[in-house]
């Protein structure tokens, strides 16, 4: 093996792009088959990517969960990028970390080194996120002041319940769904809460790439390492009304 793409999705551009460019090996972030199907057929979506990429002589590794939890994840990526202070996953505590298998875990939560403002944060996510269709969303105060961040690369409305969210003052994650979000924007009415900024699944996720792409450079000198640059969101436009 002598060269490697490393992209977000396993999707017909990029699996293009790996066998026109005469990859050995896509890296992904989200697995082909993330969920179950009953035929590979070649007339099919998944079965027709399988097989140009047999044909190609191409091979995929999805590193999914494995990329999220590990200490350059996609969390911990974007909250090295904002700055984050003392940042460490959703289930263990501040401190505790355990330097044989290191900050492993889902999501991560820390403090920017000074107070900003909600509308400031979303902003400075803007520039770090390659740019989308949707943007960046934001819910709560324009002005409100935060400084401990919650961060959940790709899909995280499952946390929004989760204590290490709930003590933060602004919560970053993707593919916020209605009533989870409503219903949190309601809750933190009641009895205090973090606002949210929603931000692009894809997005979120492409930053850790150059970080990969950096690790296995320094672990396989040999072997070269491209960030494919295709935007593979599926949002193509945004009509403002």
């Amino acid at each position: 093996m002598t060269r490697v793409l490393l992209a977000v999705d396993p999707v017909a551009a990029t699996v293009d792009e790996a066998v026109a460019g005469g990859y050995d090996l896509l890296l992904t972030h989200h697995p082909l088959l993330l969920r179950g199907v009953h035929t590979l057929a070649g007339d099919r979506v998944k079965g027709a990517l399988v097989t140009r990429l047999i044909r190609g002589g191409c091979a995929l590794y999805s590193a999914h969960t494995n990329a999220d939890s590990v200490d350059a994840g996609t969390s911990g990526v974007l909250a090295a990028r904002l700055g984050l202070r003392e940042a460490h996953p959703f289930d263990q505590l501040a401190g505790a970390r355990d330097d044989a298998a290191g900050d492993l875990g889902i999501g991560r939560v820390g403090d920017l080194a000074e107070p900003t403002t909600l509308g400031q944060l979303a902003r400075q996510l803007a520039s770090i996120l390659p740019s989308t269709a949707a943007g960046v969303l934001g819910s709560g105060d324009f002005d409100r002041s935060v400084r401990r961040v919650a961060i959940c690369g790709g899909a995280g409305d499952a946390y929004l319940a989760h204590p290490a969210v709930l003590g933060a003052d602004v919560y970053i994650t993707a593919d916020l769904r209605h009533h989870p979000a409503q219903d949190a924007r309601e809750q933190a009415a009641l009895d205090g809460g973090p606002a949210l900024i929603g931000v692009s699944h894809w997005a979120s996720e492409w930053v850790w790439l150059d970080a990969a792409a950096e690790q296995l450079r320094a672990a396989l000198p040999s072997v070269e390492f491209v960030v494919s640059e295709l935007r593979t969101d599926p949002w193509d436009f945004t009509v403002v009304q």
